[in-house]
């Protein structure tokens, strides 16, 4: 397609404004009704959320399985060659650059957050049927905490990052959400209000869970300075840590990617590995290679059996509390981390975009977990059952009284407040750049203003729910509201297959060849 096409083809700017304007109207009126009628609120959304995940568990859990599927299914056809742009382009960013935001921008606060947490709440209250403390408790907290952060979540973003990256920089649509369903729809269709609804819910799943990861994770940044320094654990000094943040992320997104998002995901790389390394030394080596092996092994044998587990007639409760929860969540998180992921993809090949997002990332949250995990597990004999139960209450204070039980118990505190603060950065910075996109008709390089008032407006949110009590609500809401994604996801998959298969067959290279003949 030529340079003139993929101009003409974009998005009028009075389309962009439509969906700027109504995304801002329904974003502040449903934070408005959270913050005034908070508890009907919060009670409709527990009740939706609750209906979901027992009326829909299946469908999450199969549509999960379908993206890993679909995945391992494209890099390894022979469009796995295939380049998400010309022929002849190139990667615009380092493997390590690319990695880091990606990774960044995916989960890699998560990370941080429940890499301690999640294994302790599983060990003191595992799935039904196993007792709490026991060494299978252990395994299964190992194995539940590998699927939780393993090639499901990572899938998830890889399906809509792929079909984004190959529609933008292959064929010349615009950065939106609604533009993948070019092929099966129409563009005529895709311009309507179909497409305009998807790409307004696209705006407030991000901005609902940036706002609401964004609150939450001053709650535990705060938490943690407290732990560590005896600094007040009070609204006043949140709001001053979201002041903070906010000028940093809004900094760094009006530098651009390669300035700002770039740079910080390089710090953000380096922080953790420290993290990683340090915590390995002075933990208990041996129980973390163990973790690994055991881990891993549980992990892929019951691979399929754990993807589609439930209980026919039993109680379901942990499934949907964790795993359909978790599923719900990724999936809300996909429309931003997709997009900002296929922003930072140009020039890759299928084959190394999936390995790159899916294998790659699900690697290094095993190894994250083995490490991290093993130290929740040397605390049965510690602190006790019991103790692990009052820790696993308060999940955002677990690392740092985890840390204080070991060797440079204070530097690793350090360095996870540190790397908290820059990951939340990465996230928030990243959702910025992507949400002006969305409202700017998809344009790849949306204007410094846009940046600017959805940074604003996502800080706003967050420090309002935040003093109202309403960050949790606000988050079941992205999550309900997402639920239509499911949809959207599948059907992306039928789009880039269908555009796939256009794709000149006799210009692919035999399997085997990389690069594509001219």
């Amino acid at each position: 397609m030529s340079d003139q096409k993929r101009r003409n083809f974009a998005f009028p700017n009075g389309e962009g404004k439509a969906v700027y304007r109504i995304s801002l109207v329904i974003v502040l009126l449903i934070a408005g009704v959270g913050l005034v009628f908070q508890k009907q609120f919060a009670e409709a959304m527990a009740f939706l959320l609750e209906f979901l995940q027992v009326q829909f568990g299946w469908l999450y859990l199969l549509s999960m399985l379908i993206f890993v599927l679909a995945a391992v299914l494209l890099a390894f056809s022979r469009y796995g060659s295939i380049r998400l742009g010309p022929d002849d382009s190139t990667p615009e960013y380092s493997t390590k650059s690319w990695f880091a935001m990606l990774f960044g921008a995916g989960m890699g606060i998560g990370l941080v957050f429940w890499g301690v947490a999640e294994p302790i709440s599983h060990i003191v209250s595992p799935i039904e049927g196993i007792a709490p403390g026991s060494t299978e408790a252990a395994s299964f907290a190992l194995r539940a905490s590998f699927k939780h952060w393993g090639f499901h979540p990572w899938a998830c973003y890889t399906i809509l990052g792929l079909a984004l990256g190959y529609f933008q920089y292959r064929k010349g649509y615009p950065g939106l959400i609604s533009s993948i369903f070019t092929p099966l729809i129409g563009e005529k269709r895709v311009r309507g209000p179909l497409g305009k609804i998807i790409d307004i819910l696209a705006v407030f799943a991000t901005v609902a869970g940036v706002a609401t990861s964004l609150g939450l994770g001053t709650m535990q940044i705060n938490s943690g300075l407290h732990y560590v320094f005896g600094i007040p654990n009070n609204q006043w000094v949140q709001i001053l840590i979201i002041a903070v943040i906010t000028a940093i992320f809004i900094g760094t997104a009006v530098a651009g990617i390669e300035k700002g998002i770039a740079k910080l995901g390089d710090v953000n790389l380096f922080l953790a590995v420290l993290l990683l390394v340090l915590a390995f030394l002075i933990g208990p080596k041996l129980l973390s290679l163990n973790a690994l092996s055991e881990g891993l092994g549980g992990y892929l044998n019951h691979f399929f059996e754990d993807s589609l587990h439930l209980n026919l007639l039993g109680n379901n409760s942990w499934v949907n509390g964790w795993t359909v929860f978790y599923w719900a969540w990724w999936i809300a998180w996909a429309p931003f981390v997709g997009s900002f992921i296929a922003r930072i993809s140009k020039g890759r090949t299928l084959k190394e975009f999936i390995l790159g997002v899916t294998v790659a990332p699900a690697l290094t949250s095993f190894i994250w977990f083995a490490i991290f995990g093993s130290m929740s597990i040397d605390m049965i004999g510690k602190m006790g059952v019991e103790g692990m139960k009052t820790l696993a209450k308060t999940p955002e204070l677990a690392p740092f009284k985890v840390f204080s039980y070991y060797p440079l118990g204070f530097v690793l505190s350090l360095i996870t407040l540190f790397l908290l603060i820059t990951f939340f950065v990465t996230s928030a910075n990243s959702a910025t750049f992507v949400l002006g996109m969305f409202t700017q008709g998809g344009d790849l390089n949306p204007s410094n203003g846009k940046k600017i008032i959805w940074g604003l407006i996502q800080s706003a949110l967050a420090t309002v729910l935040l003093l109202a009590g309403g960050l949790l609500p606000l988050q079941t809401a992205s999550v309900v509201a997402a639920f239509p994604f499911i949809f959207i996801m599948l059907f992306s998959i039928m789009s880039l297959m269908k555009a796939l298969k256009e794709e000149d067959l006799e210009s692919l290279p035999p399997k085997g060849l990389k690069g594509r003949t001219k």
